[in-house]
């Protein structure tokens, strides 16, 4: 695919390149939010080609009316082209309210927070579901790229035509600026055989989808724009003097980070190159260098926010002579680096055993990040890019904190806690009814750690077990370690339905314990 040498449509693909990016990172807030200004910002971008090309319509249709038997089929080529422009995008947009409305819709326009997004934009089963396992993907693939042939075809079946310059290598020069087309480029990203459709959409976010296919309907919009212009210039309609303009500010991105640069092209819209002749820029009243109608605007911004910045555009309109000035507001948004820190197993520190925790900042690399620990005994050793290994010693709080190029440092508190207690066990059972041979067959009490997700085991240091038997008196027996000693052991034998064994002043050591802890006392009834 060909460089774009229009600035709205460098603008269009350097934001989709910016969406690419982001997907590789973790979805935060900022992120989705990113998606949606993209997609807006994209749909604006349609909005002025639509214009522009119904402009470039009417001109074509005044322009044959002059000589309609000779350039009539320009005009029907320039309908069909706009017809198969239209279900396009409405399909586009179908596909699109198809995944919204199995997500339940969209949040009411009062919602402040996600006013006029879907519901599910966070929902990366319904387009994987729907583009990649039903096959709309590669439905949508193939759309692409028979539309893009059936305006070749059109155009093609021009060649030729007296009184205009349609041959091929004006075909040629006109197919590099249809930007509808499925580029092969991705089949060298992916380390084996997918489709296109699983390459694209395969766990897509629903919010990611958005500016996604609204790119799809640009490069149509853009597709449709490049022939109506084209056709134009075939009745001369090159010399047409233009007497509509729109201030235009091209930004390869209107989200940046704290620190970074803004950077925009700043220019009008219009379809003569005399619309450029003493042409003057002003934002916010400091004036500019315009080249070839363009001016490039640069600021920097410390603090996070929306910004926004007033264009003053001041021309000779070709058409009537008379000086005018074109007005218009732009904005762009100032965030801040995100960054993130979690415990992989559980958002508590134990005391005793490895702790895994990730550590992630939008937009900096891992080995950029600078990470320390302090309180509750902390330590943490790196084990690969952003994770580490996180152990603790005392009860309380420990805190890790985050710093790096561009990045505010920011502090992430744990609580740290000692291992659960563990639970007291004879065999399988926790206590009642256990038959009498079952209860010869043990050999001493285990403990078990219950929904605990690490690898510990906590050890019985010491119990009594006391033997009441029916109508007699109560016999004890100390035990070191889990195990029954030989005078548990005696006990244990004499078991006959009726008695009752109790467990008692049970005491275990967990990993990271400096004593051992009192577990409390199970009790058996012998069936």
């Amino acid at each position: 695919m060909s460089i774009p040498k229009e600035p709205r449509q460098l603008m269009i693909n350097l934001m989709y390149l910016v969406l690419t990016a982001m997907l590789a990172l973790n979805v935060s807030a900022e992120i989705i939010n990113a998606f949606f200004m993209i997609d807006r910002g994209i749909a604006g971008s349609n909005d002025i080609i639509d214009k522009s090309n119904e402009f470039a319509l009417n001109a074509l249709d005044l322009n044959v009316k002059q000589d309609e038997q000779k350039y009539g089929k320009l005009l029907d080529a320039a309908k069909q082209v706009q017809i198969i422009s239209k279900e396009f995008n409405d399909y586009i947009s179908s596909v699109r309210e198809e995944m919204v409305e199995a997500t339940d819709g969209y949040y009411p326009d009062s919602d402040v927070k996600h006013g006029g997004q879907p519901k599910g934009y966070k929902n990366k089963d319904v387009t994987t579901n729907l583009l990649v396992n039903k096959g709309k993907g590669e439905e949508i693939k193939e759309r692409i790229l028979v539309d893009r042939k059936k305006i070749l075809d059109i155009i093609n079946s021009l060649k030729g035509m007296p009184g205009t310059n349609i041959t091929d290598q004006t075909i040629a020069d006109l197919e590099k600026s249809i930007t509808l087309n499925i580029s092969d480029d991705w089949e060298k990203k992916v380390k084996k055989p997918v489709s296109w459709s699983h390459f694209t959409f395969n766990q897509m976010p629903l919010a990611s989808i958005f500016p996604i296919f609204r790119k799809f309907q640009n490069d149509m919009k853009s597709s449709e724009a490049a022939v109506l212009n084209y056709l134009v210039g075939q009745v001369g309609a090159k010399t047409f003097k233009v007497d509509n303009f729109l201030p235009i500010a091209s930004a390869p991105k209107s989200y940046i980070i704290a620190g970074d640069e803004y950077s925009a092209d700043i220019t009008i819209g219009a379809s003569s190159r005399s619309v450029y002749e003493n042409m003057s820029i002003r934002v916010d009243g400091q004036s500019l260098k315009v080249e070839d109608g363009i001016a490039k605007f640069t600021t920097r911004s410390s603090t996070p926010g929306v910004k926004k910045y007033n264009v003053d555009i001041t021309l000779t309109n070709p058409t009537t002579g008379e000086v005018e000035t074109y007005k218009k507001e732009f904005e762009y948004e100032v965030g801040r680096r995100s960054v993130a820190v979690a415990a992989d197993k559980m958002n508590v520190f134990y005391i005793g055993v490895d702790n895994p925790v990730s550590v992630s900042a939008a937009g900096i690399s891992s080995n950029s990040l600078r990470v320390s620990g302090s309180g509750g005994g902390i330590r943490m050793n790196k084990v690969n890019e952003g994770k580490y290994n996180v152990t603790v010693s005392e009860p309380g709080e420990a805190v890790i904190t985050v710093a790096g190029e561009g990045l505010t440092s920011t502090r992430f508190n744990f609580r740290v806690k000692r291992i659960p207690d563990p639970v007291p066990m004879l065999g399988r059972s926790k206590g009642g009814g256990m038959g009498n041979g079952e209860f010869k067959a043990q050999d001493g009490l285990l403990t078990v750690l219950e929904n605990f997700d690490f690898e510990a085991r906590c050890e019985v240091q010491s119990y009594t077990l006391v033997y009441i038997a029916k109508r007699e008196d109560a016999v004890d027996s100390d035990n070191s370690g889990p195990r029954y000693n030989s005078a548990s052991r005696r006990l244990v034998d004499r078991a006959k339905p009726g008695d009752t064994y109790y467990f008692r002043d049970i005491k275990a050591r967990c990993p990271g314990d400096k004593a051992g802890r009192d577990i409390g006392t199970i009790v058996f009834q012998i069936r």
